[in-house]
């Protein structure tokens, strides 16, 4: 089953944070994207586990059907939590019912490290990437304010590397490595905003906080939801740190 399930998130992370653009991802609500989109789903699926079973369709059309149902929705950060926890779920129910589909695929002779590293790429994608459209959905009612005075997509680039290193510092064993992260960017942005008014600089402080704890936040569970994956799969002579 967890062979299966690898292959189904990895088609999922690929799918929706790689191949699809933002021209896509903005127009869901028009039937020839969506359309688009569902095919990138089916192929992205139908090559990642080698097989054109029904339960790998299914999960195609119920991805389908769950884009377009959101698009219909305000573009708020509970629409987006809402839609990745159906995702999910309907990508765990589908290995659970139907657990053989990566054994009995084209796949079914690869070698058995193949799963550790689609987990590996699927994960540090997901806290990457899809992080930074969650924190940035999250953000986006506070304004950008803030931000008119950075480095074009200056933030972006910070939220994406202090996530990816969170990815590798947990992997690696090395969770303690966060807190210095956390003390380095409180030491920067402490120097920052030093200049300036009061209550300006309380209403940046507080959006950096907000931004920062959720992109940690986010990371961390990718991060530590990847290694119960890894602790599930076979033996590879890698051990990494339980949760």
């Amino acid at each position: 089953m967890i062979e299966t399930l690898i292959a189904y998130f990895t088609a999922h992370v690929l799918a929706d944070y790689v191949f699809q653009t933002n021209k896509m991802a903005q127009n869901k609500g028009k039937p020839l994207y969506l359309l688009l989109h569902g095919l990138i789903v089916t192929v992205t699926l139908v090559t990642l586990t080698g097989s054109i079973a029904l339960p790998v369709l299914a999960i195609a059309a119920l991805h389908l059907i769950t884009d377009a149902i959101k698009a219909q929705l305000p573009n708020t950060i509970q629409a987006h939590i809402g839609d990745q926890l159906i995702h999910l779920i309907t990508l765990t129910s589908a290995a659970y019912l139907y657990p053989d589909v990566w054994q009995t695929g084209f796949w079914a002779n690869a070698p058995f490290w193949a799963s550790h590293i689609m987990l590996i790429i699927a994960g540090a994608i997901y806290a990457t990437r899809a992080g930074g459209f969650a924190i940035g959905i999250l953000m986006r009612p506070y304004g950008n304010t803030f931000s008119q005075d950075s480095l074009p997509q200056g933030g972006q680039m910070i939220g994406f590397l202090e996530r990816g290193l969170i990815y590798i510092l947990i992997l690696a064993g090395l969770p303690i490595g966060i807190g210095f992260l956390v003390a380095a960017k409180s030491v920067l942005r402490f120097e920052t905003s030093k200049d300036g008014e009061t209550a300006e600089n309380r209403k940046r402080s507080e959006y950096v906080i907000i931004g920062t704890l959720a992109s940690f936040g986010w990371a961390i569970l990718v991060s530590m939801a990847t290694v119960l994956l890894w602790l599930q799969l076979p033996d590879l002579g890698i051990s990494l740190p339980k949760p």
